[in-house]
């Protein structure tokens, strides 16, 4: 038997689905929300060919008569990523907007908050300041805090802030999320992140862990790169991806210095966003990554910040 919120069964019962069938074609033991409307619109949560039986025909190649291959089994969560980004990326008419933030302030802040880090027990990284600066951008453009339904005729806004962060990991991409982090503090999101993270690479992380994101963050940071385009999770209308800071040279009035720089990389809906929202979006997220203090502000205050 599987297992669903109260609300995730009312939904699929209003709908006349049954949630153990759903659950063996989807080889899941858990089922959400998003599960029960992907249902109701007649898509699969499960793997998916990678084109339809139009295109099959690009990919039915005997890729041995052109010299040695193996193969290789697609785990289930790859699987799943798959039929979900190809869902995603044949559905939503995605744009990615660039912009880039200096990273001077955040470095000087953790690296005076360093000793207490250490004191603490937990690593205050870039991502940790990330999470929060999002959050506090979701509170002033609700619109980005925001669903489609699944006619296209509502919007659904929400009036929490979860922020996903997509983890790597040898068994595929993940993405635990962090739970009203617009009402937590930097250190707790900072342990919150790396508790996730090493769950994540272990496979234990629990299934109200992950889903409801209102928004998530795909970072590269680590690895490369100086810009990318993610593709958006739905029912998430938009996902920030960060590449690695890089120097770069700023012109003072009397001489070049070397200024740190994070590209900003934010895909979107067009159906749900436009062009103008999301530059004032990534400008002011730029604007409180130069002026942490400025996260400071009342909530209230933040929902004034773009008028």
């Amino acid at each position: 038997m599987v297992t669903a919120s109260p609300s995730t069964r009312k939904h699929a019962l209003d709908a006349g689905l049954d949630l153990d069938e759903l659950g063996r074609s989807t080889g899941r033991s858990h089922i959400a929300r998003e599960d029960v409307d992907r249902a109701i619109r007649g898509e699969t949560s499960g793997a998916a060919p990678v084109a339809g039986p139009d295109h099959a025909r690009y990919w039915a190649v005997d890729h041995a008569a052109y010299g040695p291959v193996h193969e290789e089994k697609m785990g289930r969560v790859p699987q799943l990523a798959a039929a979900n980004l190809a869902a995603a990326n044949a559905t939503i008419p995605q744009v990615t907007h660039h912009d880039q933030a200096d990273m001077s302030a955040v470095e000087a802040l953790r690296a005076r908050m360093k000793p207490e880090a250490t004191a603490r027990g937990v690593k205050l990284t870039a991502l940790a300041v990330h999470v929060k600066v999002l959050s506090h951008c979701l509170v002033a453009f609700p619109r980005v805090n925001a669903s489609l339904s699944p006619d296209g005729d509502r919007l659904i806004l929400k009036s929490y802030v979860h922020v996903g962060i997509a983890v790597d990991t040898p068994h595929g991409l993940m993405v635990p999320v962090i739970r009203d982090a617009d009402r937590k503090g930097l250190w707790q999101i900072a342990a919150e992140i790396a508790d996730l993270a090493a769950r994540a690479q272990q496979r234990k992380l629990k299934a109200e862990e992950m889903g409801g994101a209102s928004m998530s963050i795909s970072n590269l940071g680590g690895i490369g790169g100086s810009a990318f385009t993610p593709i958006v999770n739905p029912p998430e209308v938009a996902i920030l991806g960060l590449t690695r800071t890089e120097l770069r040279p700023v012109w003072t009035g009397e001489a070049f210095v070397p200024v740190p720089f994070v590209p900003l990389d934010l895909s979107y809906d067009h159906r749900v966003l436009n062009g103008a929202d999301a530059a004032r979006f990534l400008a002011h997220y730029a604007a409180l990554i130069a002026d942490p203090s400025r996260m400071l502000l009342p909530r209230a205050d933040l929902l004034q910040a773009t008028g």
